[in-house]
């Protein structure tokens, strides 16, 4: 075989000629650019996956920058949106493949819309609520999805392949009760964020290039810093699971959509029905008042304590406050309702 871009991928016996041919016409969606998300969306791309969509709310800080892969001092300064900083960098890795980047939150009445009918979905997000949504959506429509988890030292993977494994909800009934720990009360070590990435990315290869038998369906959990890798066996598909075993659908339904604090960080997200803001003329405006940035996707507003960060549709991210009353009071002052 001559040289090629792929040559040591598709030596590999399990994947071969047969394999990467599926891998390069198949479509992975990376919900979540952070730390687990760059890690795959990066691997996928070097591996030639045919088309990576890449979907993500938040715009790049000086605080991702020790564990998430893709972005630089430059992206922070000017608060690129994750999905547009990670595009950027994967066309520079390989320009062969198509992707796509998208600027915006899951949220149910657009889960479709934003996820459509991929291959796999990979889960780089940072709350159940949002696993839940993914698990509801991929179980609906048959399509494998893996998650993945990491805070402090921790990490975690599992995939869920429908009609085959237990999902997400056989596994975990609910979100949480109470406080749980984030990057930011717990910290975050970058390797094992790294390693959870790594896992998920080489299960996402396995279904894509036609190998989804060689899955184990299997719980992976790592600290790094206390204890070694360690895999168990996912439990059975429960029959009376809400989501796989009667088929309701509660997160994808909207029953559990509600105003998000996110997580890890003193911050609400903000949903408009305004439509698209013209951000040029919101800058003029608000310059009068405080301090602004702004570059060709989102603006962001000072106003001591608090900042707004507003994207193109509407959507905003009020920091300095938990509370999403005082986050809409603030979007309803500054940008309008």
């Amino acid at each position: 075989m001559p040289p090629g871009r792929y040559t040591r991928l598709v030596r590999l016996d399990a994947i071969g000629e047969a394999g990467h041919n599926r891998i390069a016409s198949s479509h992975a969606v990376i919900v979540g650019c952070g730390a687990l998300g760059t890690v795959v969306a990066e691997l996928l791309a070097r591996s030639g996956v045919g088309h990576l969509t890449l979907l993500d709310r938040d715009f790049v800080d000086l605080t991702n920058l020790h564990r998430q892969f893709l972005f630089d001092e430059s992206d922070a300064a000017e608060g690129i949106p994750k999905a547009v900083a990670a595009e950027r960098r994967l066309r520079a890795i390989n320009s062969e493949i198509e992707i796509t980047s998208v600027v915006d939150d899951l949220r149910p009445r657009r889960v479709a819309d934003l996820l459509g009918r991929p291959d796999v979905i990979i889960d780089g997000t940072d709350n159940f609520e949002a696993r839940f949504l993914l698990n509801d959506y991929a179980v609906e429509q048959g399509i494998p999805w893996i998650y993945g988890a990491a805070v402090g030292t921790y990490g975690i993977a599992m995939p869920v392949l429908p009609d085959r494994t237990a999902c997400f909800r056989c596994v975990f009934d609910g979100p949480p009760e109470g406080l749980q720990p984030t990057c930011e009360t717990a910290g975050v070590l970058g390797p094992v964020t790294a390693l959870i990435g790594s896992l998920q990315a080489g299960v996402a290869l396995q279904i894509l290039s036609g190998n989804t038998d060689a899955v184990r369906d299997t719980i992976t959990t790592v600290d790094l810093w206390h204890g070694p890798l360690r895999e168990v066996s996912k439990p059975e598909r429960d029959p009376d699971c809400p989501c796989c075993g009667h088929r309701e659908f509660e997160w994808l339904n909207g029953k559990h959509d509600t105003p998000v604090s996110l997580c890890g960080r003193n911050a609400v997200q903000i949903h408009s029905e305004r439509g698209v803001i013209d951000l040029a003329a919101l800058k003029t405006r608000l310059e009068l008042e405080g301090t602004v940035r702004s570059n060709d996707f989102a603006l962001r507003f000072a106003l001591a304590p608090h900042e707004i960060t507003v994207f193109r549709d509407g959507r905003a991210i009020v920091h300095g406050t938990q509370d999403p009353a005082v986050a809409r009071g603030l979007y309803a002052k500054w940008i309008g309702s």
